[in-house]
């Protein structure tokens, strides 16, 4: 029972980070219709962006001597937050907004020819370089123990992943006010749902396409932040990023595409499946449980646990 517990978790606090990851491409991919294949680097340079704020402005800037205080991980999560905001807004403006009408073919290169050119330019010696750092201690590591071991019932709680779910929660649910109870998020759904028709509404769709991406960017930069807290930052262009990415797709994937709520109980799936095999089963096929998952779904649900089929007239 202890190490049901402790895996459990585990699986929660991981559930909560691929969540915050899946939700920017399932964001976009309902709006544009397109995957988004640059958004995993949106998280490396959340991750870095965090590194370089906690570890190189605030202490230059004097701000404490010795470990941050407690204040100091809020500050970080909401500046890299707001950074890759900015990036994922000209990514959008520049590299996908002239492309809009063009064959989706065309995105998909340009989705990869941006998401090369991220990895690639973080390594360059003048921005994170391509040596892995470790995050300073946002949070405390000192776990905390909950129950008695020797009856079967003990685990140890690392204050981070409570962080983690704490943060993931709050975002998910300040996400799901914002677009089932505003304007914006009205607008929105209209979009997903015709360019035109919600043009013709006196919605501004280009506004609302840049939000999207803004949005979905500082979520992953949220998910970035967190998952460097957690574990030691590797180069932009390392596979672990890769990896990482490809999970919170498959999340999205299983979900449902575009569906919001899809996405949140499909990195939670994802994650329990993920941390069980590899504790009961082998962990060397912890990668492999995640390709398994997303093949059967196409098989046999292919729009997802809570997607809707597509339909086409002709």
């Amino acid at each position: 029972m202890t190490d049901f517990l402790q895996t459990l978790t585990t699986s929660i606090a991981m559930g909560s980070l691929f969540a915050l990851i899946a939700l920017g491409y399932t964001m976009v991919y309902g709006i544009l219709k397109f995957i988004n294949f640059a958004h995993s680097d949106i998280v490396v340079l959340g991750a870095w962006f965090g590194y370089v704020v906690s570890s190189r402005w605030m202490p230059w800037m004097g701000l404490w001597e010795g470990s941050p205080p407690w204040w100091v991980g809020g500050v970080v999560l909401v500046l890299s937050m707001v950074l890759c905001a900015g990036v994922g807004y000209c990514i959008e403006r520049f590299a996908y907004r002239p492309l809009r009408s063009a064959p989706r073919l065309n995105v998909l290169i340009t989705a990869i020819g941006v998401s090369l050119l991220l990895q690639n330019f973080g390594q360059l010696p003048y921005m994170f370089g391509a040596r892995p750092a470790a995050m300073p201690a946002l949070v405390s590591t000192t776990p905390w123990s909950i129950g008695a071991s020797d009856t079967g019932f003990g685990v140890r709680i690392n204050p981070v992943d409570v962080v983690i779910v704490a943060t993931a929660v709050v975002l998910m649910l300040a996400l799901q006010f914002l677009v089932y109870r505003t304007k914006l998020g009205t607008a929105m759904r209209a979009v997903s749902f015709s360019f035109p028709n919600a043009a013709l509404m006196g919605v501004n769709v280009n506004f609302v396409v840049s939000f999207t991406f803004m949005l979905g960017s500082a979520l992953a930069a949220a998910g970035g932040v967190l998952y460097a807290v957690k574990y030691n930052l590797q180069q932009t262009a390392h596979p672990q990023w890769v990896m990482l990415g490809l999970t919170a797709f498959v999340a999205a994937v299983v979900g449902g595409i575009g569906n919001i709520r899809g996405a949140m109980i499909g990195a939670f799936l994802i994650a329990f499946i993920q941390q069980f095999g590899s504790f009961y089963i082998s962990p060397s096929l912890r990668d492999v449980y995640v390709f398994v998952i997303l093949i059967a779904v196409l098989l046999f649900k292919p729009e997802g646990l809570l997607g809707k089929p597509t339909m086409e007239k002709v």
